[in-house]
């Protein structure tokens, strides 16, 4: 009895927590299809009273939407392919390689995961202007294409992955280039989905760094792109909704397709064996 009625509880703040965290969402999509009177007037409703297209229609038109779109799914898309890659080579070696000084670099890129973003972004900054990578893409990749929480997540996957299987492969003919495309990367489909979906995100919602080194308007990404709409005297509410509400698309259609791999890849990463 007393199991049932902390469910229930536990339940119910849940999905009071579930209500405070969508609701601001839900209020932001509808308020897309109002107009800046009615998004700043004093009485407010969830639903528009009169429903308007016109924030959506006019966002290329007002603000380059279309040009820092393309160019933040270009570098989301580059920079999570080059780190689920190098996370699953990485990984790949400190699972499944025996070797001196193995536990010494694990230990240090565990030590990456520990060090803020914020310390190393002025020492950073100023190595890549002065390498002469100000405004353009290679500044906004090369930071982030190894991860060391990938190469964490994938050392634990390929951990478990048996030996024997590897040792057949080898047994067959299979060549170390092989064995890893061939066998190792689907059998670590989970773990991958899990990389994925979480060096999308961070690419995607990362303001900071590209507002330090993209200066050209159409080189900029979406997340920065949208301050434009913060104009000297108001601000274009509307229009601002309906990008926003857009530029979440994406991260929701990753999110559903590799539900079910992410949490099983996330599962896979944390329990060892």
């Amino acid at each position: 009895m007393k199991h049932k009625v902390l469910k229930t509880i536990l339940f119910i703040v849940l999905c009071l927590a579930g209500v405070v965290t969508v609701l601001p969402f839900v209020w932001m999509v509808f308020s897309s299809f109002k107009t800046n009177g009615e998004i700043e007037a004093l009485e407010q409703t969830i639903l528009p009273k009169e429903p308007i297209l016109d924030n959506y229609l006019n966002l290329q038109e007002n603000f380059n939407f279309l040009g820092y779109f393309t160019n933040s799914i270009m570098i989301a898309v580059i920079v999570t392919v080059l780190v689920v890659y190098t996370s699953c080579i990485c990984g790949y070696v400190l699972g499944k390689y025996q070797f001196k000084g193995k536990n010494v670099i694990f230990g240090f890129v565990m030590m990456t995961m520990m060090i803020p973003w914020s310390v190393t972004i002025i020492p950073r900054y100023t190595m890549f202007m002065k390498a002469g990578l100000q405004d353009t893409y290679l500044s906004l990749i090369l930071p982030v294409m190894v991860s060391g929480f990938g190469i964490f997540m994938m050392k634990q996957n390929m951990e478990t992955i048996p030996d024997e299987l590897i040792e057949a492969a080898r047994m067959d003919g299979s060549n170390e280039f092989q064995t890893f495309h061939k066998l190792i990367l689907p059998l670590c489909k989970n773990g991958i989905s899990a990389i994925a979906i979480f060096q999308f995100l961070w690419v995607w919602e990362d303001y900071l760094w590209p507002y330090l080194m993209i200066d050209s308007e159409n080189k900029q990404l979406l997340a920065v792109g949208l301050t434009l709409f913060n104009g000297r005297y108001s601000t274009d509410y509307g229009g601002l909704f309906a990008a926003t509400t857009i530029s979440i698309l994406p991260v929701i259609i990753v999110y559903v397709i590799f539900q079910k791999r992410f949490v099983a890849g996330v599962a896979s990463g944390a329990v060892k064996g």
